[in-house]
């Protein structure tokens, strides 16, 4: 969900990030990992731009992995194969506080191979810089601060001057799920207003994901739930035919595994 609205942001908004990052006005668009190999690394949290002379390659991650180091590596050269002439700008971008060393690798090493990239920490950077671009509203709460209520309140107050009703929408609804990550989220639905959430293409996608998620969940319980049926039904039909045989009820009890009562009740019943 948090990769999601994140590659969401950096493709709807990719001057406010190119600003952020590069210092650059440059407006990008996306790039497919497959334009740069036959065989796609799989990564679901990557978002590629480019634009005429640029690449901009971008990871979000709420938690450290080792294999992120080699991961950028691997990009970076699959980039100058395929656009030797475009420079390359590559982050990783951590959004969750942690005290993992992991989080400090900007390099991958191999015998003479050495390769660097730009690590940003969410929790490091000054709010200010969020406050500044409407596709980074979303992060503001998670910068430094000592006060994320206070943030997140001028976020609010920033969204409510965006005068697209369908940007201010996916702002804001991207602003509420990462908040989640730092703040509760009755105190983020006391901040955001929910009515102009709800319009987010975002939101309407994580609406739907929950829905779909739920009617799984239904459909495998209502196969658990006939599959038990049906082998309660077929042990009952097993005592009851060993009941025809004369069997006594303690031996059904012992081979079937029902209760006494059961088996006296389909005693009765026979």
């Amino acid at each position: 969900m948090f990769d999601n609205v994140c590659k969401f942001l950096a493709e709807h908004y990719s001057t406010n990030f190119a600003n952020w990052l590069i210092g650059k006005d440059i407006n990008f668009t996306r790039l497919e990992p497959s334009e740069l190999s036959l065989e796609p690394i799989r990564a679901d949290a990557i978002i590629l731009l480019q634009s005429e002379k640029e690449i901009m390659h971008i990871e979000f991650q709420t938690e450290p992995k080792k294999k992120i180091p080699f991961r950028m590596t691997d990009y970076r050269l699959r980039g100058h194969r395929s656009f030797p002439e475009k420079e390359m700008y590559q982050f990783v971008i951590y959004l969750q506080e942690t005290s993992s060393e992991l989080v400090k690798q900007n390099s991958f090493s191999l015998a003479r191979t050495y390769h660097e990239f730009d690590v940003i920490r969410l929790w490091e950077q000054k709010t200010s810089s969020f406050l500044q671009y409407p596709g980074l509203l979303p992060f503001a709460a998670l910068s430094k601060t000592n006060d994320r209520t206070q943030v997140l309140r001028q976020v609010a107050q920033q969204i409510n001057q965006i005068t697209d009703a369908t940007a201010q929408s996916n702002v804001t609804a991207s602003a509420a799920i990462l908040s989640g990550l730092v703040l509760d989220k009755e105190l983020i639905s006391r901040i955001l207003r929910s009515d102009i959430m709800k319009e987010s293409v975002i939101y309407q996608e994580i609406e739907a994901q929950g829905m779909e998620k739920g009617i799984a969940q239904g459909i495998t319980q209502g196969i658990t739930q006939g599959i038990t049926q049906g082998i309660t039904q077929g042990i009952e039909q097993v005592a009851s035919n060993m009941l025809r045989q004369g069997m006594s009820i303690d031996l059904i009890v012992s081979a079937t595994g029902l209760t006494i009562e059961k088996v006296q009740q389909l005693q009765r019943n026979q």
